[in-house]
């Protein structure tokens, strides 16, 4: 468990080495998310768009890299939005230990 002064205001982490999937589990549950396999093929997902690309994906980009990584079925808003609510590509890369998309609000 990390302290408080590892995450910034808004619960995002500081430091990206300091994420772990219990850290991960961690700030799941500060959300109301239970994780279960699904939601797990996004978390690695979203790390490898991080990797890939240096940046946290915003919406657009994350349905279409689920789409190009996952199929059809998964690249869409809806099926993100089931497994993180409100805003998935902020929501998941929060609990994914990533920085928050530059054009979340």
């Amino acid at each position: 468990m990390l302290p408080d002064s590892a995450f910034d205001k808004e619960g995002f982490l500081r430091e990206l080495d300091d994420w772990s999937p219990a850290v991960a589990e961690q700030l799941a549950a500060a959300e109301g998310i239970a994780l279960g396999a699904a939601h797990w093929e996004v978390i690695e997902l979203l790390r490898d768009y991080y990797r890939q690309f240096e940046s946290s994906p915003a919406m657009r980009p994350l349905v279409k890299y689920c789409a190009l990584k996952l199929g059809p079925d998964k690249g869409k808003s809806i099926y993100l939005m089931s497994l993180f609510p409100g805003s998935p590509a902020k929501l998941g890369s929060k609990i994914a230990g990533l920085p928050k998309p530059d054009n979340c609000l």
